[in-house]
């Protein structure tokens, strides 16, 4: 997970603007479970002391790297059973590229989504 004290500095005319990798994070996330067939972000990745604890963390499961004004995003996913694997995944790299360059100027390097299990929902895809 990103570590809630860094962040992206970009300069404006009336000063400068600091967003928190935290909130880039929680942009992905909130982007990813958007997706229809995402059934659950996954902990593999960013798995941090607080989550382990038991303390509930927003973005679990995203990871974000930033260099100068670059993003990259890496997502870690459980699909829901019945949906094409290839598809969901495009569809959150897509939501996710858009969500961060529309919120946050920034430019977005890439979107990696690790699909790490899969999930039952008996509702299944629309169109089964």
């Amino acid at each position: 997970m990103a570590d809630a004290k860094e962040y992206i500095s970009r300069p404006d005319e009336l000063g400068n603007i600091h967003i928190s990798e935290e909130v880039l994070a929680v942009i992905a996330a909130a982007a990813t479970l958007e997706v229809e067939g995402v059934g659950s972000l996954s902990a593999n990745l960013g798995t941090d002391l607080a989550e382990l604890l038991g303390k509930k963390n927003l973005a679990k499961g995203i990871h974000i790297t930033v260099q100068e004004e670059s993003v990259r995003v890496d997502v870690s996913i459980l699909i829901k059973y019945g949906y094409t694997i290839i598809d969901v995944a495009k569809e959150v790299q897509n939501c996710v590229y858009n969500a961060i360059e529309n919120t946050s100027g920034l430019t977005v390097e890439c979107v990696n989504v690790h699909v790490a299990g899969v999930t039952f929902d008996r509702s299944g895809p629309k169109n089964s």
